[in-house]
């Protein structure tokens, strides 16, 4: 009995082994396959946008960059975004850092994507999605913009969440 349970410990972690070692160096990262198409007239990507839990983003458009900051519905992480809008897409690089944790652990980075669109009551919204650290894609990320809440970066992350706002 004790010789089958060994063969079975020795046999589970001789099989599990290499599917661990090489997991990683076999994929590649995730893209999206979405290309821009026009931004809807009198639209901008700056404003306030509404998700169930990752709450409201706040997003400033100077030029061709946009900027970003919103903190989740339940109040347990809060996070930034930058990026680069082409007609009615915007391809960014985000962070997001869990609040009253510090380290490595606290922070999750990873890119994604907005399309901008206009729904048939008139009202702006972003479709898109967002990859963990190399991956473009992976996760929905759909967001309705609020009318009349102008965007206030500085409402959102920084020393009173317990991390600086960086760069990204």
């Amino acid at each position: 009995m004790r010789l089958l349970r060994t063969f079975a410990i020795v046999a589970t972690v001789a099989l599990a082994t290499p599917a661990l070692v090489g997991c990683k160096s076999s994929q590649e990262a995730k893209a999206a396959s979405v290309k821009p198409g026009p931004m809807p007239e009198d639209e901008s990507w700056s404003g306030v946008y509404y998700h169930p839990v990752f709450g409201y983003m706040h997003l400033q458009e100077e030029g061709a960059a946009v900027v970003g900051r919103w903190k989740r519905t339940d109040h347990s992480k809060w996070g930034e975004l930058s990026g680069t809008r082409t007609g009615n897409l915007l391809k960014f690089t985000w962070r997001e850092h869990q609040i009253g944790l510090v380290g490595a652990a606290a922070t999750t980075h990873g890119k994604g994507y907005f399309v901008y669109k206009v729904n048939s009551e008139n009202i702006g919204e972003l479709k898109g999605q967002y990859g963990l650290n190399d991956d473009e894609a992976g996760g929905d990320w759909n967001c309705v913009k609020q009318l009349r809440m102008p965007a206030d970066l500085k409402s959102i992350g920084g020393d009173s969440e317990g991390v600086a706002p960086g760069q990204l």
